[in-house]
C-alpha cells in the first residue's frame, strides 16, 4: 500500500536526520515469506560507506531513534535490515479503505497501435498488437497520465489499392453474405494468384488505384474497410481517439516542416563531396552508437525523401511542433465515445478537443520495425524544438500459427473475428455444463472468450514470440483469464449472499481479523505499485501476473484450513464482527480483482 510505504519512509527519513544523515534514498520492501515481518528497508547498507559503521550496527541506531506510523505494530532490525510488522486490524482496515487510483500526471502521452493495412481482415498477428496497444494504454491511464490512442490508416499503400483493384478486376459487387472486409480479402488472395497469369493488366491496374489513393479520390471506399475491421477491434473491447490517414500526412506539408526543423540541427548536413554528395543525411552515431554505419540517408541526392524522413516529420506533429492536420467525427464507438479521423475538411479543434502536443509517444509494432522507430527516436531527441520528448517502441516479436508463419498474400492466416466466434462458441459450452441455469449465458460466453484470448496475447513479455494453437489460446483453465473471472466471480457470489441476508457491514470488527487477512490484504495493496512498475516499464503482464496472484491468493484464502484440517475462513460461520470484517476485505478484493482485468481489457462478470 503506497500509503502505509509513504509513511514508513517518512519515518525513516526522521530517523536518519536524527543521525545527521538526509537525501537518501529509502527503499521499502516486502518481506519474503520465510522471513520475520511484513515489509522492510535495507537502507542501512546504503549508509555503510558514509557513516563507515557495520549495517547492522547502523540499522540499530536508526531503530533507536524510529517513531512507528499509524498501522505498524512494530519494528526490530534483523541483521542489517529493518523490518516492520504490520498492526493487521489497522492495516486491513487502510486497505480497505484506500482508493485504487493513482494521482494524476503532468504528461501526456500518445500510444499508437493497431495500424492494420485496410485490405483485409484482421488476423491473430493483429490481435497480439491490438491487445498490448490497448493494454498500455488503460495502464498508462490508470497510473495517472493523459493518454491519445491513435490509430494510423495507410491509404494510399500498394495493399489496399491491390483489394480495391481486385473488385473491378473480378467484376464483382459485395453482396453482404459475409463481413466485408473478409470478402475482400478473398479477392486480395485471389489476385496474388491472377498475377501468376495476367501480371502486366494487373500492375497497370493497381498503380492507376494508388494514383487515386493519393489524391484522395478512393476515401470512401477505403473507408468502408476501415468501418469493417473497427468492428472487429470494439468486438475486442477496444476503442481509439483518431484515426490519422496517411493520405493526409502526406498532404500536410509534414516532411518538409520536419525538414525544416532537421536542417537545422548540428547532426544534419549536406555533403558537397563524396557517397553522400548532395543528399541529406542525418549522424546518428551519438544516439546509436556501435553502427557500422551512422549516418541515415533522409533525402537522397536526386531530391526524392527517404521514408525516415516522413515518419520523422510525423512525429514532430505528435509532439505538437507544428499543426498540420484537421479532424472530423468518424464514428460513435460502443461506449458511446466518439471517435475522430484527421480529415481536409475538417476542423482544428473539433468539439473543443486538441490533439497530438504529445510529451512521449508508444509505438505499438512488430520487433523487425526496431531499426527506424530507433532513428525517428533520435530525431526527437536532436531537434532544438525538443522539449524533453521521448518515443518508447513496444516491440513485440511475431505470432505464428500452429507453427507456421502467417502471409496474408498466401491466405495463411486466422481471422480474428473467427477466433473471436470460437472462443465464445466454447465458453458457452463449459458454461452451460457447469451451470446449466446461468442468466445471460451469451454475454458470459463473450466476456469469457474474449478474456481468454486476450489475456493470452498479454500474458507474456513482449520479446516472446507466440505460437497461436488452439487448445492453448483458448483455454479456461490454468494462467488464464477464465482463473481470474472466476476467482472475481466466487466474490461476487458471496457478496450477493451477506446482501440477501442483510448483513450489517457497520458491525465490522478489525480486532478480529489475523495474519490470514492480513495477507489478502497485503496482496491488494500492491496494485499501485504494479500499474507504476507497468507503466514505467510499458509491461502489461506484469498486471497479467498480479491478476493470477491475486486470485491464487483469494483461492488460497478461501480453502485454508487449521492445523487439525478444518476449514477456518468459512465466512457465514465466523463470529459477528469477524464476519462483517471478512466481507469487506471480500468486496475489496473483487474491487481490485475486476480494476486489474480492466486494466487488461477483460471484464469481469458477476457469474460463471
Amino acid at each position: 500500500m503506497q500509503d502505509l510505504k509513504q509513511s514508513l519512509q517518512s519515518a525513516l527519513d526522521q530517523a536518519l536526520k536524527k543521525l545527521e544523515v538526509s537525501d537518501v534514498e529509502i527503499p521499502i520492501q516486502e518481506v519474503p515469506d520465510n522471513k520475520p515481518g511484513d515489509y522492510g528497508s535495507p537502507v542501512a547498507f546504503g549508509l555503510a560507506k558514509v557513516l563507515r559503521k557495520n549495517p547492522a550496527a547502523i540499522a540499530q541506531e536508526i531503530l533507536q531513534g524510529l517513531e512507528l506510523p499509524a498501522g505498524i505494530a512494530k519494528a526490530e532490525a534483523v541483521g542489517p535490515y529493518i523490518n516492520f510488522f504490520v498492526d493487521n486490524a489497522a492495516f486491513i482496515k487502510a486497505v480497505i479503505d484506500s482508493s485504487l487510483e493513482l494521482p494524476q500526471q503532468e504528461k501526456k502521452y500518445i500510444v499508437e497501435h493497431t495500424s492494420i493495412n485496410p485490405n483485409k481482415e484482421a488476423h491473430v498477428g493483429h490481435l497480439r498488437n491490438i491487445a498490448l496497444g490497448d493494454a498500455i494504454a488503460r495502464i498508462l491511464k490508470a497510473a495517472g497520465y493523459t493518454v491519445e490512442i491513435q490509430n494510423y490508416i495507410d491509404d494510399t499503400g500498394r495493399q489496399a489499392a491491390e483489394s480495391l483493384f481486385a473488385v473491378s478486376y473480378f467484376k464483382l459487387k459485395y453482396d453482404g453474405s459475409k463481413k466485408y472486409d473478409h470478402w475482400l480479402g478473398e479477392l486480395y488472395v485471389n489476385l496474388q494468384k491472377a498475377k501468376e497469369t495476367d501480371a502486366e493488366t494487373i500492375e497497370a491496374g493497381v498503380r492507376e488505384v494508388m494514383h487515386q489513393l493519393e489524391q484522395g479520390k478512393l476515401r470512401k471506399e477505403i473507408a468502408e474497410i476501415v468501418y469493417a475491421l473497427l468492428q472487429t477491434s470494439y468486438d475486442l473491447g477496444v476503442e481509439y481517439d483518431l484515426l490519422v490517414w496517411e493520405s493526409d500526412v502526406v498532404a500536410s506539408g509534414f516532411l518538409a516542416q520536419g525538414l525544416a526543423i532537421l536542417e537545422n540541427s548540428d547532426y544534419v548536413n549536406q555533403p558537397a563531396e563524396g557517397k553522400y554528395a548532395g543528399a541529406l543525411i542525418m549522424d546518428v552515431s551519438e544516439f546509436i552508437p556501435g553502427l557500422e554505419e551512422p549516418n541515415i540517408v533522409l533525402v537522397r541526392s536526386d531530391g526524392n525523401a527517404m521514408y525516415v524522413a516522413k515518419d520523422i516529420g510525423y512525429h514532430y506533429w505528435k509532439a505538437g511542433m507544428f499543426e498540420g492536420l484537421k479532424f472530423e467525427k468518424f464514428d460513435t464507438q460502443p461506449s458511446g465515445r466518439a471517435l475522430y479521423s484527421s480529415s481536409p475538411s475538417g476542423e482544428l479543434h473539433p468539439d473543443g478537443k486538441t490533439f497530438a502536443h504529445a510529451d512521449d509517444v508508444v509505438n505499438v509494432i512488430d520487433a523487425r520495425q526496431s531499426h527506424p522507430q530507433t532513428i525517428v527516436k533520435a530525431a526527437l531527441r536532436l531537434s532544438d524544438h525538443n522539449r524533453g520528448h521521448d518515443l518508447y517502441h513496444l516491440a513485440y516479436e511475431v505470432v505464428t500459427l500452429e507453427g507456421q508463419a502467417m502471409s496474408g498474400r498466401k491466405g495463411i492466416t486466422l481471422a480474428i473475428d473467427d477466433v473471436i466466434a470460437e472462443a465464445k462458441h466454447r465458453a458457452k459450452a463449459v458454461i452451460s455444463e457447469k451451470n446449466p441455469d446461468l442468466d445471460h449465458v451469451e454475454n458470459v460466453a463473450r466476456q469469457v472468450g474474449v478474456g481468454a484470448l486476450r489475456f493470452g496475447m498479454l500474458k507474456s513479455e513482449s520479446k516472446r514470440i507466440i505460437d497461436f494453437r488452439w487448445d492453448q489460446a483458448l483455454s479456461l483453465q490454468g494462467d488464464s483469464a477464465p482463473y481470474v473471472q472466476y476467482a472475481h466471480a466466487r466474490a461476487s457470489k458471496i457478496l450477493r449472499d451477506a446482501a440477501e441476508q442483510k448483513i450489517d457491514l457497520a458491525e465490522a470488527d478489525f480486532a478480529k481479523t489475523g495474519e490470514l487477512e492480513a495477507k489478502v490484504a497485503q496482496m491488494i495493496a500492491k496494485l499501485p505499485d504494479v500499474i507504476s512498475l507497468a507503466a514505467r516499464d510499458y509491461a502489461p503482464h506484469v498486471v497479467a501476473q498480479y491478476a493470477l496472484d491475486l486470485a491464487a491468493t483469494w483461492n488460497w484464502y478461501y480453502n485454508h484450513k487449521d492445523e487439525q484440517g478444518r476449514p477456518d475462513t468459512r465466512i457465514f460461520q465466523s463470529d459477528d464482527g469477524l464476519k462483517e470484517a471478512r466481507l469487506m476485505l471480500v468486496g475489496k478484493l473483487k474491487e481490485t480483482l475486476a480494476k486489474s482485468l480492466e486494466l487488461l481489457g477483460i471484464e469481469a462478470p458477476e457469474e460463471m
